[in-house]
């Protein structure tokens, strides 16, 4: 196995080329941000076949919009926008997630939960809401937050993954919390 020492850049001019090596290119690519896409899905979707999915309908966009990218931003932050988006669609055509009637107890709870179906549709509310909110802060501060927060990278993987100083990250995820927080106590 060799590595890949082509940048994202050269990697996505040589998919955009159409020829022999295009395929390979893209595979690269998709080897290189696999992981990253699967996470932050997951961290949304919670079931693992279904991420999956996600996963491979997002990397279905990015190639068909590839054309479209440009390199005034990074590539990670454009395919990790492109995720967010799609996660974000996917929520809205699912609207309310549904549980089947044999994932019932006797008692009424779901099957392997021990909180009471009260205490679990109140964790499952706020969590939807902080969520609601999140997606309509500003990217600049919403893209920090998650990635600290959901993802438990730290200041300097986000600043490497976005391109910013660890300063400006730290600012954004302060500023982003304060928001969130004035955001959440606004809508009680």
């Amino acid at each position: 196995m060799t590595i890949d020492t082509r940048t994202d850049i050269e990697l996505i001019e040589q998919c955009l080329a159409h020829n022999e090596l295009s395929d390979f290119s893209f595979e690269e690519l998709v080897n290189r941000y696999k992981n990253l896409v699967y996470s932050i899905i997951l961290r949304q979707i919670k079931n693992k076949d279904e991420a999956s999915d996600i996963a491979q309908d997002v990397f279905l966009k990015v190639y068909k919009n590839l054309a479209r990218y440009t390199s005034e931003f990074k590539f990670s932050t454009w395919i990790m926008r492109i995720t967010s988006n799609h996660i974000i669609d996917q929520h809205r055509k699912k609207k309310m997630e549904t549980i089947s009637y044999e994932e019932y107890t006797a008692d009424g709870g779901v099957i392997g939960t021990t909180a009471s179906t009260e205490a679990v549709y109140l964790q499952q509310e706020n969590t939807e809401r902080i969520n609601k909110i999140l997606t309509g802060l500003p990217e600049q501060y919403k893209v920090p937050v998650v990635l600290f927060h959901q993802h438990g990278l730290s200041y300097q993987q986000i600043s490497d993954k976005i391109g910013e100083p660890v300063s400006k990250i730290k600012n954004r995820i302060f500023r982003g919390r304060k928001l969130l927080k004035e955001l959440l106590v606004e809508g009680e």
